[in-house]
């Protein structure tokens, strides 16, 4: 009875596993399928060819908008990190005046739509001079909320003996949080790093607001005009761009997989 119930298990998991994963598949093989046989829902083309990405590519330049949205989202990811576990240590470990009102207005932040900040933000960047410039794309997410208190949550159950060890042999506090907390920090690290990573690359409202130079438009926001624009023309063509867009994400999530799931494992056990 055991054995029966464990093939069950292991049949209903599968066939999820399969209804999820099938879409995505279903995609990629689209993508080198002839017009003809978009429509089919084999994974297999009878067909194979790369027209679809040689017609994206030469309809408008997607090799600058990925090299755009692949600079945009790592600065902001790596500023994310390093001044968000900057404010999180602070928040944390660090005694001053004033620190309960930055706890409060931290999570007072998260209450508040994004959306209602795009009118005040969109009017500050006009007055800076930053229309069509990477600085409009980057700097007003150097800092995220959540990551600062999802990094000042994970710091809190660091052993004090650890720091006041440091702090005896002589170190600084940002040496303390750069060599002691980020190496013990991987997995909370990781996990905002996917986040910010897959947010800052997603993101397209923001991008369609301050961005009008084609050189200057990020990959999610090139498809969008190129699609509303009719620049695709076929369905394997949007499939192909869509393609482009997500593989740098599947990869990202690849890479930092491990810690992430440690990460979802540790927050579900910890009090």
């Amino acid at each position: 009875m055991k054995t029966l119930g464990r093939i069950a298990l292991y049949a209903g998991l599968t066939v999820a596993a399969l209804t999820f994963i099938y879409p995505f598949l279903w995609m990629a093989s689209a993508t080198f399928k002839p017009p003809a046989e978009v429509g089919t829902l084999a994974l297999i083309p009878d067909n194979i060819t790369l027209d679809n990405y040689r017609t994206m590519w030469a309809r408008a330049p997607f090799g600058r908008a990925l090299l755009n949205s692949t600079m945009v989202a790592g600065t902001i990811t790596l500023a994310v990190l390093v001044f968000g576990s900057m404010t999180a240590y602070a928040m944390a470990r660090l005694r001053f005046r004033g620190r309960p009102a930055l706890n409060a207005v931290t999570l007072a932040v998260l209450l508040v739509p994004g959306q209602l900040t795009l009118i005040p933000m969109y009017t500050l960047v006009v007055q800076l001079g930053w229309i069509d410039t990477y600085a409009a794309l980057i700097v007003p997410y150097l800092f995220n909320a959540t990551a600062i208190l999802m990094m000042r949550q994970f710091f809190l159950q660091m052993p004090q003996s650890l720091i006041d060890s440091a702090r005896m042999d002589g170190m600084g506090e940002l040496r303390i949080l750069f060599t002691i907390f980020w190496p013990l920090s991987k997995p909370v690290l990781s996990i905002v790093a996917i986040f910010t990573f897959m947010g800052s690359w997603n993101e397209v409202l923001w991008p369609l607001l301050v961005v009008r130079e084609q050189q200057l438009m990020t990959l999610p926001q090139l498809l969008t005009v190129f699609a509303l624009g009719g620049g695709a023309g076929s369905i394997g063509v949007s499939l192909a761009s869509a393609m482009v867009l997500v593989v740098p994400v599947v990869i990202a999530y690849a890479f930092l997989q491990r810690n992430f799931i440690e990460s979802m494992a540790s927050s579900g056990v910890k009090g």
